[in-house]
């Protein structure tokens, strides 16, 4: 998924309590080491279909077979798999742009 369609998608689908500060730090969230595993619970309130939909699979076949691999091995706030953290957070660049009550966030990356 391109970068700027990601952001897009974030800045439109996360609950007002999130963006109480700028939009760009609510997608920040996603780009950030801290965050282990984004289909944790806690973290969930965050997403929209079809990602809540890919969590609740992965939730399934864990219970299922937890010795095996789930539907989730990879990143699904990056759409990537094998990344290497410090080059992303080192070239991350985030602008946005707040028209009224709206805003688009654009994450610049590379992976």
């Amino acid at each position: 998924m391109k970068p700027i369609v990601l952001a897009a998608v974030f800045s439109i689908a996360l609950p007002g309590a999130v963006l109480a500060g700028p939009a760009s730090n609510a997608v920040k969230f996603f780009y950030v080491p801290s965050v282990k595993f984004e289909g944790d619970a806690k973290y969930r309130d965050r997403f929209t279909e079809p990602v809540t939909k890919l969590f609740e699979a992965n939730d399934k076949a864990q219970k299922e077979k937890p010795d095996e691999v789930s539907c989730l091995d990879f990143d699904p706030g990056l759409d990537a798999q094998d990344f290497d953290q410090k080059t992303l957070s080192k070239t991350l660049k985030l602008t946005e742009t707040v028209k009224g009550d709206t805003a688009e966030v654009t994450a610049n990356f590379n992976l």
